[in-house]
């Protein structure tokens, strides 16, 4: 078990652009397989970007994986009044654990504080997960390489888990997101107060002017009926 953990290897990749990407994970298992093993991928993610628990609802069995939050996503709120957060991501498969796993999981970017110091765009490290492994029968392994989770995707139990050691190359992919101008706040507000003021009297003006009309019309037409 210990070499089949050593000789594992997992990585990133990031595809699309903006916002919203895709980071796939690929799990190479060695040796090739390994009978009766669970697999769980632990990922921990930073507060610069958050999952869609909606849309992974909506993937259903066009995934091939079944994933667990740690907490509550909320969807809305910017990076600076968030923190990062778990998922638990369970690999579809029956039997022995397969040599070779391919997982994409969609990854949405928080709105960050604007830059003061002309900086146009923020990075955001994403590490890859925690491979995990669970058997009938745990080797002797280190104490420091069990870890306590989620037995499956429903929760009801925790069992010991054992973790791969570190990589010396771990392979980190990084999110570009754009940042607002700091430095024109003041502009941009004054800008605003400014139209908002414009607008408010073109249309005080406006309402005024056909109030005015209406009531002479209503007049008018109350006089006709009076001769």
């Amino acid at each position: 078990l210990k070499q089949w953990l050593e000789s594992s290897s997992v990585s990133l990749e990031l595809s699309k652009k903006g916002f919203h990407r895709e980071v796939t994970t690929t799990v190479e298992l060695r040796p090739t397989t390994l009978s009766g093993a669970s697999i769980l991928l632990l990922y921990r993610w930073p507060n610069g970007v958050f999952v869609d628990p909606y849309q992974l609802a909506s993937l259903g069995d066009q995934s091939n994986f079944e994933i667990l939050l740690d907490s509550a996503i909320d969807l809305e709120v910017p990076a600076h009044m968030t923190s990062g957060f778990l998922t638990f991501v369970f690999p579809s498969h029956t039997g022995s654990a397969p040599s070779f796993l391919k997982l994409t999981i969609p990854v949405h970017g928080r709105y960050h504080k604007p830059s003061f110091s002309g900086e146009a765009f923020t990075s955001v490290h994403i590490e890859p997960p925690d491979l995990l492994l669970r058997t009938e029968k745990l080797f002797d392994l280190p104490i420091r390489a069990n870890l306590d989770a989620p037995c499956t995707v429903s929760n009801s139990s925790r069992c010991s888990w054992v973790k791969k050691p570190l990589q010396q190359e771990s392979s980190t992919v990084s999110v570009m997101l754009p940042v607002g101008d700091g430095s024109a706040t003041m502009l941009v507000c004054g800008g605003t107060l400014l139209a908002t003021m414009v607008c408010c009297v073109a249309l005080s003006k406006y309402m005024l002017k056909h109030r005015l009309l209406v009531t002479q019309i209503a007049y008018c037409y109350c006089w006709c009926l009076n001769q």
